[in-house]
């Protein structure tokens, strides 16, 4: 039966290396699910695959948006199905790779259909967001949605002004269309987890981050700064720096934070995974083996 491989455990624990090898042995391209490496001006600081990774084997939704693009786990999903659809025709097996857990969940379990928000409300929302700041959008979500005030993630301003601008758009509760139920797919769906010991993690996630200042992360940001604003650079290792840039900080305090930062993104990571009984935990140091053992074509 035709099979998508599902790759992925916390930031820094070596998912892209893995990677590589795993879909040289299936003869696999590698789909990307990493929300922020489909940026092409945020290479450093979203550890993307090198030129030279991507000649070693083929690679899709890495670097092909703009940060003024407009993207979605909605569009996710419909764009990995439609690819698959294809790249079945001559794989058996497909790996899809990376930690963006919303992005995961929508090709294994679908996002429930919801309506196209007018690009007009967007804009009139988010400069809205931009003036006011968050907690005036909260108040009128609770007010309009408590079931999904109450869900939400209120430090994210992209989920928080979403559900706002469904029930904006349609006059009803954005948590109405959320009915959380599993689509059924056409082909079968095997995910496996890295991790390590914390300490191990934490000290992966340090030496990365010394490694993305050395490649050029803090001129990479400077060339950001004037966009600043938008939703695709509200990321860990941009924002650390925009605060360095105003004076807010120090250089090595900037980096201090965006290693701390990367802690506690790699630890919310691996609570969304470990609430899905579905994912089998492997180490990085001995996967490549396991998977052998456990793939017929490996």
């Amino acid at each position: 039966m035709k099979t998508l491989i599902v790759l992925t455990g916390p930031t820094g624990v070596g998912k892209t290396q893995l990677s590589l090898e795993l879909a040289r042995r299936l003869d696999s391209p590698v789909l990307s699910c990493d929300s922020r490496q489909m940026y092409r001006e945020m290479r450093i600081g979203t550890a993307a695959p090198t030129e030279e990774q991507l000649r070693q084997v083929p690679h899709y939704f890495v670097g092909q948006l703009s940060i003024h693009d407009y993207y979605s786990a909605a569009r996710f999903e419909s764009d990995v199905l439609s690819l698959t659809a294809r790249l079945f025709q001559d794989h058996k097996y497909l790996l899809m790779c990376g930690g963006s857990m919303l992005y995961i969940d929508a090709v294994c379990r679908g996002i429930d259909d919801m309506p196209d928000v007018d690009a007009d409300l967007r804009r009139e929302l988010l400069q809205r967001y931009e003036q006011n700041g968050l907690d005036d959008i909260l108040a009128q979500l609770r007010l309009l949605d408590p079931v999904y005030y109450r869900e939400v993630d209120r430090r994210n301003p992209k989920r928080v002004l979403h559900g706002l601008e469904i029930c904006l758009m349609t006059g009803r509760p954005y948590s109405e269309f959320r009915l959380k139920t599993p689509k059924v797919r056409d082909f079968k769906i095997v995910k496996y987890c890295l991790n390590c010991e914390r300490e191990e993690l934490y000290r992966r996630i340090d030496r990365r981050v010394e490694q993305m200042m050395d490649q050029g992360l803090e001129e990479e940001a400077r060339r950001l700064l004037p966009w600043r604003h938008l939703n695709a650079l509200n990321t860990v290792g941009y924002r650390e720096m925009f605060d360095y840039f105003d004076g807010k900080t120090t250089r090595e305090q900037a980096v201090a934070r965006i290693q701390f930062n990367t802690h506690k993104y790699a630890r919310k990571q691996l609570s969304w995974f470990r609430r899905d009984k579905e994912y089998r935990w492997l180490s990085p140091d001995t996967a490549l083996e396991l998977l052998s053992q456990d793939s017929p074509q490996a």
